[in-house]
């Protein structure tokens, strides 16, 4: 065999080698933003005024903040959010993902943030699942699903 042919042939055995290492790799799509938290009264929402049915059963739910919103598109969109640092260490749940469904805007809640302009207001249940409720809000990862 030719030295070009060689080359030809492990080139070839490297790339199909690397595309198959490349496609084992999990890619995340998520984003990084803030977390706050936000009591009751709930209702009415932005999204959903009083129904009640707008309410997942396990409570974790959310407000848009901003850069969610997205001119009320948001309303009953999923998002997977996870507690990744905040300003105290030992905030964060390790290994604590929930999912949350918007039912309201931030900016508009019957009940004010924890803390104003975060990406994502958490119900009580929500923000107590993934992070110590005594903190006013936390970084998180989050990605719509």
């Amino acid at each position: 065999m030719k030295l070009s042919s060689m080359r030809k042939v492990v080139f070839s055995q490297f790339l199909l080698a690397f595309l198959l290492l490349v496609m084992q790799l999990r890619l995340s799509h998520a984003d990084v933003g803030t977390a706050a938290h936000y009591s009751p009264p709930y209702t009415p929402t932005a999204c959903f005024g009083n129904d009640p049915s707008q309410f997942p059963s396990s409570n974790l739910f959310a407000a848009a903040g901003e850069g969610i919103w997205d001119n009320g598109a948001s309303c009953g969109r999923q998002y997977l959010v996870r507690c990744i640092s905040a300003s105290v260490s030992g905030t964060c749940i390790p290994s604590q993902t929930i999912q949350v469904r918007i039912v309201d805007r931030a900016l508009s809640s019957s009940s004010r943030p924890s803390s104003n302009g975060a990406t994502i207001v958490l119900s009580t249940t929500a923000f107590g699942t993934i992070a110590k409720s005594s903190a006013a809000a936390v970084n998180v990862e989050y990605q719509q699903v």
